[in-house]
């Protein structure tokens, strides 16, 4: 008892107030994260669209976030965190309310692109913020309770969802509109501006021109981006393909909900004890395993057909997922001048969004044109792939996290998140 307190107090204690308001919102937010891992669902039973439809509006929604993570990241140096988070959350929960009333396939999409947009704006400024107030000797843990509260909320929601999805598909915007404007309304009452006056003088003299010639010109940084875009195009096929190939076997949407709550509870469970486990190894070895077990999680699904086993896919590819998010935070901070700490996170999490706006339409052109099969098969070898890049460019990127760190530039951590899940804070 005495050896899990005295972890507890290492896990939590400490943490400035400021933080943990964010970290409740983030909690609240994400208990209403109903609509986007019901949007396949919702759009080919409940609207009558195809899945080729079906993937290019959620391809729509992954548009408008990579226009909102630009534009956040943005406004997070330049206007303040504070306006940026109130005003992604507030226009984000007016959208949800939109998407959920319109009918039509053009209101749907544009709805989604919109949605996507003001939803994923919040993501820079939000960890900038976090950034911003908690100490750098915490930033590991804090992010890490972090994503627990986010992975805490989604499996909550996931199995809520899928009940409230047999009662009433519009509860769904609903609610999750409502939970946006809660967490706005606690940024308003208790998070004030973390941004200082310096960091906000110098990103305004690099900007834009500056910072964008900065980060095109960082060819490790991009690198990589670029790989955890690949492992992003494999990751979010639960979104979109997953729940598509479950109805396809017979499977409800409470089944589907089930099933992809297993990815929050098994986080939940471990993600706090993942860190201890790889501290100390290389990071290029453990990205790499990450994205061989999330490869093999998604290639078992072509031999899927019942509830259990896709409960074992999500399972295996969750661990990959648990692997992945630590290092990639650690990796990310140690890139990442803060200076320019808003466009950085902006410019990593655009990644997320392009993902988001190109798998599930590869994922469905893939599926009706060469079959399920071959498209569960293609993230196995889109993993695999990935990992020996991981393995071929980890020196570089840890020659480059040496150099930064001997410079003596102050260095900031990327929120870890999960992809552009509904009105996610991400990550």
């Amino acid at each position: 008892m005495r050896t899990m307190r005295s972890w507890f107090r290492d896990t939590t204690g400490g943490l400035p107030t400021t933080f943990w308001y964010l970290w409740s919102g983030t909690l609240i937010n994400r208990l209403g994260s109903f609509v986007l891992v019901f949007l396949a669902i919702y759009l080919t039973q409940e609207r009558g669209f195809s899945a080729s439809q079906a993937g290019l509006v959620i391809g729509l929604w992954g548009v408008g976030g990579a226009f909102g993570t630009t534009a956040g990241g943005t406004l997070a140096d330049r206007w303040g965190r504070r306006p940026t988070l109130l005003t992604a959350h507030v226009g984000a929960a007016a959208m949800m309310l939109a998407l959920g009333l319109a009918r039509d396939l053009w209101a749907v999409a544009l709805g989604a692109l919109l949605l996507g947009m003001f939803a994923e704006a919040a993501r820079p400024a939000f960890g900038a913020m976090m950034i911003d107030v908690v100490p750098a000797k915490d930033r590991l843990r804090a992010f890490s309770l972090n994503y627990w509260a986010i992975n805490l909320g989604f499996a909550c929601a996931a199995v809520l969802a899928g009940l409230a999805a047999q009662a009433d598909y519009l509860l769904l915007f609903v609610v999750d509109a409502g939970t946006m404007l809660v967490t706005a309304l606690i940024i308003f009452m208790r998070v004030p501006e973390t941004r200082q006056a310096g960091s906000a003088s110098t990103a305004t003299a690099s900007a834009p021109r500056g910072a964008l010639r900065t980060i095109l010109s960082d060819r490790v940084f991009l690198g990589f981006v670029a790989l955890n875009l690949f492992s992003a195009l494999v990751f979010l096929q639960h979104i979109s393909m997953l729940p598509i190939a479950m109805g396809d076997d017979g499977l409800s949407p409470a089944t589907y909900g089930t099933v992809i709550a297993l990815n929050g509870v098994l986080i939940v469970v471990g993600q706090l004890f993942v860190p201890r486990l790889i501290r100390g190894r290389s990071r290029s070895y453990v990205l790499a395993l990450a994205a061989v077990v999330m490869g093999v999680g998604f290639g078992l699904t072509a031999f899927a057909g019942t509830a259990w086993f896709y409960g074992l896919t999500v399972l295996i590819w969750t661990l990959g997922e648990m692997l992945n998010s630590p290092s990639n935070s650690t990796l990310i901070a140690e890139l990442s001048p803060a200076e320019l700490r808003g466009r950085y996170q902006g410019v990593f999490s655009l990644s997320w969004q392009i993902a988001g706006a190109s798998a599930p339409i590869l994922g469905g052109l893939v599926r009706e044109h060469a079959g399920n099969d071959t498209l569960w098969y293609g993230c196995a070898m889109l993993g695999v792939l990935t990992a020996v890049a991981h393995l071929v460019s980890g020196p570089a990127r840890e020659r480059r996290a040496v150099a930064l760190r001997r410079s003596g530039e102050a260095l900031a951590p990327v929120t870890a998140h999960r992809g552009p899940q509904p009105a996610e804070a991400t990550a």
